[in-house]
């Protein structure tokens, strides 16, 4: 039976790049985001393996339903991956939009929460495995980035709750890249990393032998 995964974020980016190469390695994914006509162009390309799952990663009610249809469909909850995140329009804290760190919060702390309480029940029942996307922002200081500082709860978490799953088989995982070529720049990054280079990263993590918690994932781009 195919292992199953519910990817936040899921419509572009790391998010889209994860499920095409989890349904490569046999899994089932469930696409949760807010995208949902981008959502149902990525379950065509992914056929019968993906279920679409609209919904917004702030909202824990919607995720849990997200979740319960997903285990409805395919039986069982084996991975998650909390991979929605936004970043800001203003850097630094003197000039940072109070209205945008709220908004930050609530998704990059929050829905990552509300991704790990959704599906806890889920992956404890199957020693399943948690991922998160983190970030070389959450690894090193920044000045006054607020962005950063939500990463950097991300790294703290993801050690923590690693902690906690092991006492009962199961497995934390945070990638953690640096800067890829996704939608989150207004402008292309074409010479730094691709979302498949992070989705890689997330599989190998997955697929490692249950003995094994990889449980940190840095990626750089070389240059």
């Amino acid at each position: 039976m195919a292992r199953t995964l519910f990817i936040t974020g899921a419509s572009s980016g790391i998010g889209a790049a994860t499920a095409r190469a989890a349904v490569e390695a046999g899994w089932t994914v469930g696409l949760f985001a807010r995208s949902e006509d981008k959502l149902h162009d990525l379950a065509g390309e992914l056929g019968d393996a993906a279920m679409v799952l609209p919904g917004d990663a702030t909202s824990l009610a919607e995720q849990r339903a997200a979740v319960g249809a997903l285990v409805e469909r395919f039986g069982k909850l084996d991975a998650a991956f909390a991979n929605a995140g936004m970043g800001l329009s203003a850097a630094g804290t003197e000039n940072g939009n109070p209205e945008e760190w709220e908004a930050l919060v609530h998704l990059n702390v929050l829905g990552l929460l509300w991704t790990v309480k959704a599906a806890m029940p889920q992956l404890k029942s199957n020693k399943g495995h948690m991922l998160m996307t983190g970030s070389a922002a959450g690894r090193t200081h920044i000045k006054g980035s607020v962005y950063g500082a939500s990463k950097w709860f991300v790294h703290g978490y993801g050690g923590n709750l690693a902690q906690e799953m092991r006492e009962w088989g199961g497995r934390c995982t945070v990638i953690a890249p640096g800067m890829v070529d996704t939608a989150f720049f207004d402008e292309g990054k074409p010479d730094k990393l691709m979302p498949e280079d992070i989705a890689r990263a997330a599989v190998f993590a997955l697929e490692a032998n249950p003995r094994a918690c990889v449980q940190e994932v840095f990626v750089m781009p070389t240059n």
